[in-house]
């Protein structure tokens, strides 16, 4: 029954991923010379991220910050580069559209846990290494529940269970959870910081 859900996932996940693009590409081309004007090129941020079985692939999202760097060359924090006009594409995930084409390729999925950075990889115990059992996500059970004001040890507690779990009824109810986060931008940063600080590891956690 799982694995003709997988399969059935896999498909929807074309599907929608396809005709998203299609339909939002006026949205897309819009963003886009908006991106180019306000911030400057590139448009799109291109980083490398571990996939399903630690796979590392390339995400793509539009771009939100600007690249100022202080006498030394090296970029000043998130918080300083961080525009309003940033702010906006990050609290109403329009920054989020490109990774369609991610989904498309194989590379992610609508739901599932976020993908993360690549040097977090020896950073995770055994149990939130699980999350890589299942292509990354879009959107996912721990951005429905607290995204980046829960600790990193409940988010992947989160990623873990909806693996544990997963069924499409899941899925489809965790899309509606986020189209009404995404309406009310809830939980975009965490309390200290414009973006989630970095992940240094876990001590003493095998739950």
């Amino acid at each position: 029954m799982r694995t003709i859900q997988l399969i059935l996932k896999r498909i929807i996940d074309i599907f929608i991923s396809l005709i998203g693009l299609m339909v939002i590409s006026p949205i897309f081309l819009l963003i886009y010379i908006m991106i180019y004007f306000k911030l400057g090129s590139p448009v799109f941020f291109i980083q490398k991220r571990p996939g399903k079985n630690e796979k590392i692939f390339k995400m793509i999202k539009f771009r939100t910050m600007l690249d100022v760097k202080d006498e030394n060359g090296k970029l000043l924090p998130d918080k300083k580069r961080l525009t309003s006009f940033g702010k906006f594409l990050r609290s109403s995930s329009l920054d989020e559209l490109p990774e369609l084409i991610n989904v498309l390729k194989g590379e992610m999925s609508l739901v599932g846990p976020r993908p993360l950075l690549v040097e977090y990889l020896p950073r995770y115990n055994e149990h939130q290494a699980r999350r890589h059992e299942m292509r990354p996500g879009i959107t996912g059970l721990a951005q429905v529940n607290g995204r980046n004001t829960i600790s990193w040890e409940d988010k992947f507690d989160y990623d873990v269970k909806y693996i544990d779990n997963f069924s499409l009824l899941l899925d489809l109810k965790i899309i509606i959870k986020t189209f009404f986060k995404v309406f009310k931008r809830e939980d975009i940063s965490s309390k200290n910081h414009a973006t989630m600080e970095k992940f240094n590891g876990t001590d003493n956690s095998n739950s």
